[in-house]
């Protein structure tokens, strides 16, 4: 039936050309972006997880930045940790020189002050963003350090945030105790090695300026004593080693764990492309086809429209 009023072939063709201009903007907008799930319009449930694994994203990329900065800290501490185990070794060499008879002690005893020194300075310089491992107050300040090393959500949403931690206290890497209390570390504490003779009385009050062998002579009570200082050398000689490899352990724990983080963060990449990542193939195959049912869908309304104009030639006629 053909009808002035009510042309169901033209509203038929509206129809279908609005639902093909509808599914073209779609199709447009995954191009442009690139995305086929942009807001939670497009598909409320992969929308909400990809933007919480984009958070997270986010708080792994931060567990990168601080792996690196506990790297570098590391490394300053591992470096100037191996200057001072240098340093002592030399000292221990001058003790062992100091040994033979004759030799002008005073003298040698002038070197070992000197390198005391330099002890205190590597110390004292092994700092990095205002962090100084070597060194600290054992008493009132920290004495582990923690770098944080992981980001991770359980099935509840519960976050939990993993750290190395570090011994920076006497037992581990404190070469100097900078508190005002009793000396701690493993270069100013005081040994248990104390010697007495006739010609002389000392005590190792500390590898940093304890020792002193200008008044040593030849007395065998000398000569036990100076043995002495040599074994005290070698015991911290050996508690630094220890304290060398714990620095070792947590910076082969922190590259490892890096590189992981550097993994974990690909991973969360491609999880998120997988759910709103649009196939570009197909949506560019899919653009070229909806052009076309667009270009169709006008002309068949123009078709449509022209019904009411051959109405009225029969009323010409």
């Amino acid at each position: 039936m053909s009808s002035i009023n009510t042309n169901i072939a033209a509203m038929t063709a509206l129809q279908t050309l609005a639902h093909t201009n509808k599914e073209l903007l779609s199709t447009q907008n995954r191009v442009s972006t690139g995305l086929k799930v942009k807001d939670a319009s497009d598909n409320a449930a992969y929308w909400s997880i990809a933007t919480t694994m984009r958070s997270d994203r986010s708080a792994v990329s931060t567990v990168e930045d601080a792996l690196g900065l506990g790297a570098a800290t590391i490394e300053v501490a591992v470096t100037a940790l191996n200057s001072a185990i240098e340093t002592i070794t030399k000292i221990q060499s001058k003790l062992v020189a100091a040994r033979a008879p004759g030799l002008d002690r005073s003298k040698i005893q002038s070197e070992i002050k000197e390198l005391q020194a330099e002890l205190r300075n590597t110390a004292g310089s092994a700092v990095f963003s205002g962090e100084n491992w070597l060194q600290g107050d054992s008493v009132n300040g920290p004495t582990t350090k923690t770098i944080v090393a992981s980001f991770s959500r359980d099935s509840t949403g519960a976050i939990m945030i993993g750290t190395i931690e570090l011994n920076v206290g006497p037992s581990g890497t404190m070469l100097f105790d900078t508190g005002s209390g009793t000396a701690a570390g493993i270069l100013d504490s005081a040994s248990s090695y104390t010697i007495a003779s006739g010609t002389v009385s000392y005590s190792i009050a500390g590898l940093s300026d304890g020792i002193d062998i200008s008044g040593i002579t030849d007395d065998p009570a000398d000569l036990a004593g100076l043995v002495a200082m040599v074994e005290g050398v070698d015991a911290a000689l050996k508690t630094m080693t220890d304290a060398a490899t714990l620095l070792g352990a947590a910076k082969s724990r922190t590259s490892q764990q890096k590189d992981f983080v550097n993994k974990l963060m690909d991973s969360i990449d491609v999880g998120i492309g997988q759910l709103v990542d649009a196939d570009m193939n197909a949506e560019s195959t899919r653009l070229q086809a909806l052009q076309v049912r667009q270009q169709l869908g006008v002309q068949a309304l123009g078709i449509a429209n022209q019904s009411a104009q051959m109405i009225l030639r029969l009323f010409q006629s």
